[in-house]
């Protein structure tokens, strides 16, 4: 949610980020509404206190014994002029909410222009794409091949982008989500939770994915929400919430089933198990104070980056462009991974900064211990990483000539020594 006081002050600063994002300019239809409104607002105040007045003369007439029916017919005419200005302002103040809420977040101004994908700038890789020395298999036809990954009964009872693994490909499945919350709890200071998988419209909401994202989402028959990611109860906990700022940063991770529609990607990597409708997930958040979100930011991303080399998968980071930066996002980075069976660099994780933007949905502050400052806290979310997909990088760059698989050492001890997985 944006600051209309902020639009107020530099509207041409709030423009150029939505140009940016190839939105236009958006401040004047904002800020006639806005103007109307204060208009409304303060006439409003003005018959109000005119109101006011007219009570203390009819009660002084009457007590004097005056005729007081030109000054109740006054009244009476006010009562009307103002719940008529009521209802204007009240309908104003919602059509700008409407507005306001439909608005991405305000770009950081190191985000790189550009329309979409191609405009991202890789800004650093670690390892290189290694040369296996035969025809390597994607993840979908060595898992076939092992026996331990089946579409066809996935889809039978679950249709189009579901995925059953068995057998020592599931506990490697098991395995990864394992080993990344022990990294993140004992090596990188994030508190484990355990949190719901269904979501109120509150939380949706104070997480930025609704109204915007309804479509995306799955809805229970009582009106609750599955969770696309934990970053939605993981960052609502703090929702309505006056943090101290001793108790700042709050970092909090949790491995999650996550729930998505994909109902925007048609046709978009229909084989395998890289796009699925129910997925596990690492999830990292942090809340802190807003001179800390860069920092948190790099930290946050640090994090997911050991992750990947720790796993032996050659990975780089990569900063979104204006274009293809999240709603939510004021910067966001990516790391892709090297997928030698598709022969491309897949996405695996999204580390995002949201500054005060969720913040200001949820209401959730901190106060300074002098107790004289109060403000928004920043939030950022980050992927520590999506399981599924560490899988398949796992599977496809450590795939042997055989159509075996060697494990990660980190790993091993979560496989009960395990070194290779084989048909």
């Amino acid at each position: 949610m944006h600051d209309i006081r902020a639009i107020r002050t530099d509207p041409a600063a709030f423009d150029a980020s939505m140009i940016r994002r190839g939105l236009g300019a958006q401040s004047p239809e904002i800020l006639v509404r806005d103007q109307a409104r204060r208009t409304a607002q303060t006439a409003l105040q003005e018959k109000q206190a005119r109101r006011n007045a007219l009570a203390k003369e009819i009660g002084q007439g009457k007590r004097s014994g005056a005729d007081t029916t030109a000054l109740e017919a006054e009244a009476t005419t006010l009562r009307g002029e103002m719940e008529g200005l009521e209802k204007q302002a009240s309908e104003l103040d919602a059509a700008i909410k409407s507005i306001l809420e439909s608005l991405p977040n305000i770009l950081d101004a190191d985000v790189p222009d550009g329309t979409d994908e191609s405009a991202n700038v890789v800004m650093a890789q670690h390892g290189e794409p290694r040369d296996l020395g035969f025809e390597p298999k994607p993840h979908w036809d060595l898992g076939e091949a092992l026996g331990m990954m089946d579409f066809a009964t996935a889809a039978k009872m679950a249709g189009a982008r579901s995925t059953i693994l068995r057998g020592p490909l599931a506990r490697l499945e098991r395995a990864l989500g394992q080993f990344m919350l022990d990294l993140h709890t004992e090596q990188h200071g994030y508190t484990e939770m355990v949190v719901p998988s269904m979501v109120n419209d509150a939380a949706a909401y104070g997480t930025d994915k609704l109204p915007k994202f309804a479509g995306d989402l799955f809805r229970t028959t009582d009106g609750r929400w599955l969770i696309p990611t934990a970053e939605v109860p993981l960052t609502a906990s703090v929702m309505g919430e006056m943090l101290a700022e001793k108790d700042l940063p709050r970092r909090l991770t949790a491995l999650t089933d996550c729930f998505r529609s994909e109902a925007g990607a048609a046709g978009r990597d229909t084989r395998g198990m890289l796009r699925q409708h129910q997925f596990r997930k690492v999830e990292l958040v942090s809340i802190c104070r807003p001179d800390h979100s860069a920092a948190e930011h790099e930290r946050m991303t640090s994090c997911a980056e050991a992750v990947l080399r720790l796993l032996g998968v050659p990975y780089r980071r990569v900063v979104l462009s204006a274009g293809d930066t999240g709603f939510g996002a004021a910067k966001t980075f990516d790391l892709e991974v090297w997928m030698p069976g598709q022969q491309a660099w897949r996405e695996i994780s999204s580390c995002s900064n949201t500054r005060d933007f969720q913040a200001r949905r949820m209401n959730a502050r901190f106060r300074t211990p002098d107790g004289k400052t109060v403000a928004f806290v920043n939030t950022l979310n980050g992927s520590g990483v999506a399981v599924g997909r560490a899988l398949i990088a796992v599977m496809e760059n450590h795939q042997q000539a055989d159509g075996s698989i060697l494990i990660p050492e980190v790993l091993r001890p979560y496989m009960g020594g395990m070194e290779r997985i084989s048909a």
